[in-house]
């Protein structure tokens, strides 16, 4: 069924059924409501307990410096490595809360970007620094030249 041109003989299909205005407010409205539970709870478990792990990490940051304070007499070596665990620690409490999920985010999203970009040859390379010092030394006698004309001519009109 549909429409048809008998002048061009092309038989055009049906549209698509009409969903009235306040069918699709309500779809929609259910929908994000649903969303924004299902992500609050997500949320809520996943990130609810950030001021504590905040909390543990400073206690750690604080226990690093007078730790490594009042073991000042013992060899560097191991001072170091109780600093590095005690920092690789505090990295994994911190990657758990919500601001470090999001700076770990980040990083994989720099890190594919930096993936993407395509890197000039070391001809090219070479090229370009050449340029760039020839312009620079260009630009440089240029200045040198201007300078020495106003110095020259201020010292003719002072005397």
């Amino acid at each position: 069924t549909g429409l048809q041109n008998r002048v061009l003989g092309v038989r055009v299909p049906p549209g698509l059924p009409v969903l009235h205005l306040k069918t699709w407010h309500r779809w929609l409205g259910l929908a994000k409501r649903a969303h924004a539970e299902m992500s609050a709870t997500t949320e809520e478990k996943q990130y609810q307990l950030d001021g504590l792990k905040w909390l543990v990490v400073a206690l750690l940051i604080a226990g690093a410096v007078y730790g490594n304070y009042h073991f000042s007499e013992e060899s560097l070596l191991y001072r170091v490595v109780a600093l590095i665990v005690v920092a690789v620690a505090i990295a994994f409490i911190a990657a758990k809360t919500q601001k470090g999920d999001s700076f770990i985010s980040l990083l994989r999203g720099a890190y594919t970007e930096a993936r993407r970009v395509v890197w000039p040859s070391r001809q090219e390379r070479n090229q370009t620094t050449l340029m760039v010092v020839v312009v620079v030394f260009v630009m440089s006698l240029i200045l040198w030249g201007l300078d020495s004309l106003f110095g020259w001519l201020a010292s003719m009109v002072i005397g």
